[in-house]
């Protein structure tokens, strides 16, 4: 993984985390990604809410500890007590002990059956977390999964093409840099009360989602099929592409997450899409971004 790609991942683990702790009210969470090797540790990379930074840089073994087991079973794991719970091994138990966490929760990041990364929620007491929270916390999970998954998506569509005849190699660091400002681009246009600088700007965002060489923008490739967007609902998608979070989409949009959920229904609708990656992975056949 290139170390764009890398931040980009921990851009979203920050962002679950913070999701994570409003959701659910747990007054700690960290967590951390893990790579491409065959039983790679899991690395706490982000900290939110601790009183150290005693956690950080903590290695996590598969099936070692609470979150070791979460990422074995590829599934939610908590303990009410952690220096007593049975079923975990223990490992880790004086950095957990040393900042005072007792009640912890573990919930893996699974994407294409992979598990890419870990969120922990924790009290300093111990006590049931219940069905609320752990809801929660797994939402904040399904979240991160949705925008790693758009982003690898991405990764795999700006692959440089293979065979002398087709488009120009593309590096994937360069064409995330165009998406990103394809982004921006759309979000701006509103705010540009001259239509004719508008026009402008939207028809450049054009070329942009062409220079892929994707269908649709400059002409659609054989079968293709023609959608019909609202500019917002692009706007939107342009957005959720680059993994941004609804609320991430809204600040940038200038409008509320509700109206950012509204476009984003409406154009799944249009594009026969059931999850945002499909509704993403469909514009882009569509030529509607690069």
């Amino acid at each position: 993984m290139h170390v764009g790609e890398r931040r980009g991942d921990t851009a979203e683990l920050r962002t679950a985390l913070l999701r994570m702790r409003r959701a659910t009210g747990l007054p700690v969470a960290f967590g951390g990604l893990l790579d491409e090797r065959p039983r790679a540790p899991l690395r706490i990379g982000e900290l939110s809410g601790t009183s150290s930074d005693v956690l950080r840089g903590l290695a996590i073994s598969p099936g070692s500890g609470l979150g070791g087991r979460s990422i074995a079973l590829a599934r939610p794991c908590a303990v009410t007590d952690y220096p007593v719970a049975r079923h975990i091994s223990h490992e880790y138990d004086e950095p957990v002990a040393a900042e005072g966490l007792r009640s912890v929760l573990a919930v893996p990041v699974v994407v294409r059956r992979r598990v890419r990364a870990v969120l922990y929620g924790a009290l300093r007491t111990p006590q049931p977390l219940g069905d609320r929270v752990l809801d929660a916390a797994v939402a904040a999970a399904r979240d991160m999964e949705q925008a790693l998954a758009v982003r690898d998506e991405a990764r795999r569509l700006a692959a440089p093409a293979p065979g002398p005849d087709g488009p120009a190699p593309r590096g994937t660091a360069a064409w995330e840099a165009v998406r990103e400002a394809h982004g921006e681009l759309r979000a701006l246009a509103p705010r540009i009360a001259d239509p004719a600088v508008r026009a402008e700007l939207l028809a450049a965002c054009g070329r942009l989602a062409a220079a892929a060489g994707a269908p649709g923008a400059t002409g659609a490739s054989a079968g293709a099929p023609r959608v019909g967007l609202a500019p917002r609902e692009v706007d939107v998608l342009a957005a959720v592409a680059t993994g941004a979070t609804n609320a991430d989409a809204a600040r940038r949009l200038g409008v509320g997450p509700e109206t950012v959920k509204g476009y984003l229904r409406s154009a799944m609708r249009k594009l026969g899409a059931h999850t945002r990656l499909e509704a993403v992975v469909a514009a882009r056949r569509a030529g509607l971004l690069p």
